[in-house]
């Protein structure tokens, strides 16, 4: 019994070398499996209203924070900001296309699982809002030097040209 031992390794070590690569993948597969994955946190955004409710936009919070942001240019005084939007930020989601054979096709929003059962959505991208002309009010808007830091203020927060840009001066 003892010289079948050798023989009966000498076997096994032969037919574990055709295979190593194998045995390796499976081996760090099961290690990946092994490891954490986060602390089961989970998203609480539901499935009827995407991700993309983390990603909105928010106009009102976005004119308040411009409005401090330029009140703060040296000779502006107080400032009131009014924005329009061409258009809202938006997420281009992730899409499987399965083509037909009859020549057209059907997309489907791609989904992975969420953990406690719900399903997100995977997003690409977040396109952001385009805006289509900005209004600002300022007690200093008379002086040019003060109006024109305003304007290039406004033009590279917004992406505005000046002939988008209105600035009028306001009581004090």
């Amino acid at each position: 019994m003892n010289k079948a031992w050798p023989e009966l390794l000498r076997k096994w070590k032969g037919a574990l070398g055709n295979y190593q690569a194998v045995l390796l993948v499976i081996a760090v597969g099961a290690l990946l499996l092994l490891l954490p994955t986060g602390g089961g946190q989970t998203s609480s955004t539901s499935p009827e209203q995407p991700a993309a409710a983390e990603a909105d936009f928010d106009l009102e919070e976005f004119e308040a924070r411009l409005e401090r942001t330029l009140s703060q240019i040296q000779g502006a005084g107080e400032v009131q900001v009014v924005l329009t939007l061409d258009s809202s930020s938006r997420q281009v989601l992730a899409q499987d296309v399965e083509r037909e054979s009859d020549g057209g096709s059907r997309s489907t929003v791609v989904t992975v699982g969420g953990g406690s059962g719900g399903q997100d959505v995977v997003a690409l991208q977040t396109v952001a809002p385009r805006f289509r002309g900005a209004l600002v009010v300022c007690t200093g808007a008379g002086q040019a030097q003060t109006r024109l830091c305003l304007m290039e203020a406004v033009s590279a927060l917004t992406g505005l040209n000046s002939n988008r840009i209105s600035i009028c001066e306001g009581n004090p």
